[in-house]
């Protein structure tokens, strides 16, 4: 008898909940995983938090400067219900700041090993320095600037709940993607086997399928794939197979 999977419970902490809801609800593979109960993901708003009638969340900088800042104990109030309806040890409270780690697959990998994430999103100019110490781990997601923390935490779920057993369908499905193996993904082609542009500069050229894909030969097709994994990753990404 098949092994029950464990659902991954992933709380956002968020001003706009509606980032959170809007992703659940626009993509079927995602509602398909919550009503299979492989997936639980839903926003924690930061405003039920909130000090006073007008549910404040955030003050002005000590010391002077632009903007505002997210209120220490406000977001602590907003953590400790996150982590209060998680049951499982294998969890992680993740800032999502610029001075954070570099999100990368392996990272991916990594906490795809866990049962509950929750993600804490900052706004205008970020955090009450003290709310770090009740982080486990803060992720960065690149170095540009975003207006909040919502689309990285959107943009780390689904590269983590696409690592979990069956929200995917078949697991063999990520296992020959980009950065899997620290390489590139390879060349995809479908039909039509020639195709002949019709205008612009390349007009009248006849782009081909590579014939050993068309063979059946499968060691032959995985040998082709795997060379051009290796020379796609060599001239667009070297730095990954240092």
């Amino acid at each position: 008898m098949e092994k029950s999977r464990k659902k991954l419970s992933i709380k956002i902490i968020t001003l706009f909940p509606k980032f959170v809801n809007d992703f659940v609800e626009s993509f079927g593979i995602v509602k398909r995983a919550i009503k299979l109960k492989l997936l639980d993901i839903q926003p924690v708003s930061l405003r039920q938090f909130g000090i006073g009638e007008r549910q404040v969340v955030d003050d002005r900088p000590h010391g002077g400067g632009v903007g505002m800042v997210l209120r220490a104990d406000v977001l602590y109030k907003a953590i400790k219900s996150a982590k209060s309806r998680v049951l499982s040890a294998k969890s992680k409270v993740i800032l999502l700041t610029p001075q954070g780690k570099k999100f990368n697959q392996a990272m991916a990998q990594k906490l795809s090993k866990l049962d509950n994430l929750v993600f804490v999103c900052g706004r205008y100019e970020g955090f009450d320095e003290r709310i770090r110490q009740f982080a486990d781990e803060e992720i960065s997601i690149g170095d540009y600037i975003l207006m909040g923390g919502e689309l990285p935490a959107l943009v780390i779920s689904e590269a983590v709940m696409r690592l979990r057993p069956g929200i995917l369908g078949k697991l063999e499905s990520t296992q020959n993607e980009s950065f899997s193996q620290n390489l590139l993904e390879y060349p995809q082609y479908t039909k039509p086997e020639k195709w002949k542009v019709e205008s612009g500069k390349l007009k009248g050229k006849i782009f081909s399928i590579p014939k050993v894909l068309l063979t059946g030969h499968h060691k032959n097709i995985e040998e082709f794939r795997k060379a051009e994994s290796v020379k796609r990753t060599k001239k667009r990404r070297p730095d990954l197979m240092k």
